[in-house]
């Protein structure tokens, strides 16, 4: 069946996303943006285009349905690479053009996730486990409450957190004192920020602590495969902490009970009404050896690319289900895969689990370069790689999450 497939954002995950359609089907997707991000320059594997006005609804649906017109009699695979482009898609299925095939849950769904204080509490009795978590409301004048520090700041509704830009902006804060939680909250109700603020525990432990699933929940709700990666080392700048740079599949240095937490998993998806890919962050607790939910991305993560080594191209997956409609039985992705968006001497230095750090050294050989597709050669690209691979070393030496 002739199909095109058309992606939303021109970061790392659009990148791998473009990379697994090349792969499976040797033919290029199209991806639309409102910015001109490094990731996806240069490249022989797509068709890039940039909308600046893409995050206004209305140039949104516009802009998708201009596209279809432009492939007429082509269904047409929809993909979204962030929370604000998914929601778009599920709120406006009826005026988006029939020709466009996708799989995500409904909007009250995705909000349910993308929004960290309904996440909490909406799913507080679900078989998940989560951390200790206070809610602080900036637009209101509130105290501070006592807390025991470290803690973990973070905003509750990402999407409009996503859309503000402002000088000391963080992902994710981990701060040590009253005053450093005082300084942030200030910094962000000055931004124009007026919902909720996560106050959360921090779960002592480095980034080996840290879990990846990726998981993937077919158009009948049932869901046909899960990963489950233990993450070496995160991202260290400002904007992307809390995303994997090291992982491994198939491989955990804890204590914790990994087939529990991945029935537990595929228990909690099916029963929310979940359709789609879905990643799920989470950290391991040594207090009690368990593994506590951070979030759930309702769309593939940043580093998922992982899974397809072991199979399960992303884009074929979504073709096969939504456009060919087969059927698979479930599958727990048990295959030992390294990934890195970092070269081997920032493992080398700053991996600080010697277990983790060896595997990755003697695994490195196959290593899984999400953003260094074979087929994706020019000139330009190869030095835009190696640039940025340089470039680590100086966000390692100076970041701010130690």
């Amino acid at each position: 069946m002739d199909f095109e497939v058309l992606i939303l954002g021109t970061d790392p995950n659009a990148y791998y996303m473009a990379r697994c359609c090349y792969e499976a089907y040797h033919k290029k997707a199209y991806l639309i943006g409102k910015d001109r991000l490094a990731f996806t320059k240069f490249s022989n594997i797509l068709n890039v285009s940039y909308v600046s006005d893409l995050w206004n609804i209305d140039t949104f649906i516009n802009t998708l349905n201009h596209f279809a017109e432009e492939h007429k009699e082509k269904k047409i695979l929809l993909i979204s690479t962030n929370e604000t482009y998914a929601e778009y898609i599920a709120e406006n299925k009826s005026k988006l053009s029939k020709q466009f095939v996708y799989n995500y849950p409904s909007a009250k769904v995705i909000k349910s996730l993308t929004n960290k204080e309904a996440f909490y509490k909406t799913y507080e009795k679900s078989c998940l486990k989560f951390p200790k978590t206070i809610y602080y409301d900036c637009g209101k004048k509130e105290k501070i409450p006592k807390l025991t520090y470290p803690i973990v700041v973070k905003p509750a509704n990402v999407v409009m957190y996503n859309h503000l830009r402002f000088e000391g902006k963080n992902k994710i804060y981990k701060l040590n004192s009253k005053e450093e939680v005082e300084n942030v909250l200030s910094l962000v109700k000055n931004s124009g920020y007026t919902d909720k603020m996560i106050l959360q525990e921090f779960i002592p432990g480095d980034d080996s602590n840290l879990f990846d699933a990726v998981v993937y929940v077919n158009r009948k709700g049932k869901v046909e495969f899960i990963s489950f990666a233990q993450i070496g080392l995160q991202e260290r700048t400002k904007s992307m902490v809390g995303n994997a740079a090291v992982l491994i599949n198939g491989f955990n240095t804890t204590k914790g009970d990994v087939d529990a937490q991945v029935k537990d998993i595929k228990k909690f998806m099916e029963s929310i009404g979940y359709t789609g890919f879905a990643e799920v962050d989470m950290k391991y607790d040594s207090r009690d050896n368990t593994f506590k939910v951070l979030e759930i991305n309702a769309r593939q993560g940043r580093c998922s690319y992982y899974v397809t080594p072991m199979g399960k191209n992303l884009v074929q997956v979504l073709v096969e289900d939504c456009i060919e409609k087969k059927n698979h039985t479930f599958e727990i992705l048990q295959d030992k895969v390294l990934l890195s968006f970092v070269p081997k001497g920032i493992i080398k230095k700053y991996i600080t689990n010697e277990e983790f750090k060896s595997e990755s050294l003697r695994l490195w050989k196959s290593v899984i370069k999400p953003m260094d597709a074979p087929e994706d050669r020019n000139f330009k690209r190869f030095l835009l790689l190696r640039k940025r691979w340089w470039h680590y070393y100086k966000e390692y030496k100076n970041s701010y999450w130690k």
